[in-house]
């Protein structure tokens, strides 16, 4: 990952979900963590870095862009200062990178109730 790139994630959110995770790796630590929480009407962000997270990050937008049993398309933008992240064409947030060390970011994970349909780099 470096700036300039992007990685869109698009999909189905299962009818039942409560959660699901979109993770940007560098080892095992993780980037960039979106987390659709149903259970809270919110969309969470993060960083996992030595094991430990950091402050989570809520999502300023008044309404949950993803619907259970309904497809999505995730757009998020590695930009200089932070990533840019887009959900079915209207932006959602802006997350300041934590780790600074862009280029070893080299792993999508996608997990929890939810199913990938497509992944585009």
């Amino acid at each position: 990952m470096c700036p300039c790139k992007s990685i869109t994630v698009s999909g189905t959110v299962l009818p039942s979900a409560q959660r699901f995770h979109i993770n940007l790796r560098s080892g095992s630590d993780i980037a960039f963590h979106l987390n659709p929480r149903f259970d809270q009407n919110t969309v969470v962000c993060n960083t996992l870095i030595n094991g430990s997270w950091g402050p989570e990050q809520y999502s300023v937008s008044k309404t949950m862009p993803f619907s259970r049993g309904q497809g999505f398309s995730v757009w998020i933008m590695c930009e200089v200062t932070g990533f840019k992240v887009t959900v079915n064409g209207q932006h959602l947030l802006d997350y300041k990178h934590r780790l600074i060390d862009l280029v070893a970011i080299n792993n999508l994970e996608v997990a929890g109730d939810v199913q990938v349909t497509h992944v585009q780099t």
